[in-house]
């Protein structure tokens, strides 16, 4: 009989200050350098020392896509994560915790209890955080790795704090792992070794890498979680990569010199949350009437207001859709992991250069400071590149270069709706940017007492630009079996988590596919349409209490689900929620599910 694939679920619990990072980071190094899939999830609070912090870290030896369903391991830096957590743990599960200070509870049966003394495996060191290094010890021993393999993370990890305090945590480290040896149980077969070593980066750091990829020349932001990580890699690199970095005093300054900078020619991007967004979007309107090229980042969090800053969310769609006032042309995309992500922004600038407007992306706090395995193979550095219409050399005065001698029309109505672009500065290329609406040659047509017949025109200019580019777009495609009994239906971020709860469901004797989607403006209405309305029941799954998508597809479709999946408690969904809740559908208890979290965090 075929053994099963290794796939395990480590958690690390405390309070913030207690250095989880630190062993969560060393973990997951170990574990792609041997070419195994990660997939990491943060539940945190939003303040600086205390409350509670539970790092879920996947492994497995296959691609996964979800930070997966329960723990196999509990490391308990705290008797609070002890409370909370124990009476998750099943049978066959390991519990680690400093037994100096914490007192186990109740486990049920099976679960194995690893109490570590780390004051004597440390020679009672004063070191409060060195527990940690001694339950990675302990946890690489239950793992079947050789202890050579942390004693060269450690080195790595720590080297730049110096010899001693590399030696001091390779001798407590070396204490947990002897502990453990003699005294708990490991796994039944060793972590295997996967084809080959993969890199490790979270969905901030591929947004940030996209924009670099994509030729990205200034990047500008208010730090607002959690969409700070995108500027903390754009400042670190700045420099090598030529790229002006600036942090402004408040998302106002930052639209307003993001855009600034995209109307000066280079390609321009910011970030932030909803918060910050619901700033920018009078600038944002700007840049549509300006026909300026330039991508907004929106890493969404739980809301309104300042909601909860370290939760994710899928609830900043209609604002969107709704950013600015008026009708003008923009991209809206929402990609579905971390990879995907970095392959998007590239592309949403190609697509914003050639039809001269705004773009935004909307990412989540799952994808963003999620931390995931990538092939380094995938990540390419050098994708395509296309300005659009763009004048970059001047004119002679006498017309020379083809150029028009009675004058430059900015905004000529062509028929695609898209006009040749001139970089300001340049010789015989002068004409008026401005926010009020224009004539071709950008002279304000309030100048000219309002004339209706231009401001119809112009409308309709831009109109036809977002109507030529978007058959550049792909249409959204279903994934799996067409005669499946339930169509998933999700966007951006549910991708992963939907993925792998249809395997679960097939286990189950349910048949599923899904349809993802990525594209909300351009939105495919006729394609869509055509696959929906040859499902058998239709349920949309998403991360937000109104059901923000679901009224969207219905809007631009006019198709209304069969049921519906919905979270908004601050935390991402788990495979099984979508298990539970397309069986509780498909029984007939309900048309909408709202799964109940269990990791209380």
């Amino acid at each position: 009989m075929e053994s099963a694939r290794f796939d395990f679920v480590i958690g690390i619990g405390g309070a913030a200050g207690q250095g989880i990072a630190t062993p969560g980071n060393i973990l997951a190094r170990t574990f792609v350098r041997r070419g195994l899939h990660l997939c990491a999830y943060n539940a945190h609070q939003s303040i600086i020392r205390g409350g509670h912090i539970l790092l879920a870290l996947r492994v497995a030896e296959h691609e996964i896509h979800s930070h997966g369903d329960n723990l196999d391991l509990l490391l308990c830096l705290n008797q609070d994560t002890m409370n909370r957590h124990l009476r998750h743990m099943r049978p066959g599960t390991w519990v680690l915790f400093n037994s100096d200070d914490i007192v186990p509870g109740d486990a049920a049966e099976g679960v194995h209890m690893c109490p570590m003394p780390v004051k004597a495996l440390t020679n009672d060191s004063r070191n409060k955080v060195i527990q940690n290094t001694v339950a990675l010890g302990a946890i690489v021993s239950i793992l079947g790795l050789d202890f050579a393999t942390l004693e060269a993370a450690l080195q790595r990890e720590l080297g730049r704090k110096g010899k001693e305090v590399v030696e001091e945590n390779v001798q407590a480290a070396r204490g947990g792992f002897d502990h453990a040896q003699a005294h708990f149980p490991s796994l039944d077969r060793p972590v295997p070794t996967g084809a080959k070593p993969l890199a490790v980066w979270s969905g901030n750091e591929a947004l940030a890498m996209g924009g670099a990829a994509a030729g990205v020349r200034f990047y500008c932001a208010y730090p607002m979680s959690p969409s700070t990580g995108i500027l903390h890699w754009m400042a670190a690199n700045a420099r090598d990569l030529g790229i002006m970095v600036r942090q402004a005093e408040d998302e106002l300054a930052v639209a307003n010199m993001t855009i600034g900078a995209a109307h000066a020619g280079c390609r321009a991007m910011c970030a932030t949350s909803g918060g910050g967004f619901a700033l920018m979007t009078e600038a944002i309107g700007m840049a549509g009437m300006m026909e300026v090229p330039v991508v907004f980042i929106n890493v969404q969090r739980a809301g309104p207001s300042t909601g909860v800053p370290t939760k994710t969310e899928q609830g900043d769609l209609w604002q969107a859709l709704g950013a600015s006032q008026g009708d003008y042309e923009r991209f809206i995309v929402a990609p579905k992991n971390a990879l995907d992500a970095f392959n998007t922004i590239p592309e949403l600038f190609n697509l914003v250069d050639k039809c001269q407007c705004p773009g935004i992306l909307l990412s989540d706090l799952l994808i963003s400071e999620g931390t995931f395995s990538v092939d380094p193979d995938a990540i390419n550095m050098f994708p395509p590149i296309d300005r659009g219409e763009l004048i970059t050399q001047p004119r002679s005065a006498d017309g020379a270069n083809g150029a028009d001698t009675n004058g430059y029309l900015r905004y000529q109505d062509t028929e695609t709706g898209i006009s040749p672009r001139a970089l300001p500065g340049l010789e015989g290329y002068v004409y008026v940017a401005a926010t009020d609406e224009h004539d071709e040659d950008g002279v304000l047509i309030s100048d000219e007492f309002t004339n209706p017949h231009k401001r119809r025109k112009m409308v309709e200019k831009r109109a036809r630009k977002l109507q030529h580019v978007a058959k550049e777009v792909p249409p959204p495609a279903l994934e799996g079996p067409a005669d499946a009994e339930v169509t998933l239906v999700g966007w951006g971020s549910t991708y992963g988590v939907i993925k792998e709860a249809i395997d679960q469901l097939k286990e189950r004797g349910v048949t599923a596919n899904h349809l993802p989607i990525k594209w909300i403006i351009p939105f495919h209405s006729e394609e869509v349409s055509a696959i929906l309305n040859k499902a058998k029941r239709v349920i949309v799954v998403e991360n937000n209490y109104s059901g923000q998508f679901a009224r969207y597809l219905r809007s631009e479709t006019g198709f209304a689900a069969h049921g519906h999946i919905r979270k908004y408690d601050g935390e991402p969904f788990m495979p099984h929620h979508i298990v539970e809740g397309v069986l509780a559908q498909l029984a007939g208890e309900t048309t909408r599910f709202v799964p109940e979290h269990e990791f209380i965090v």
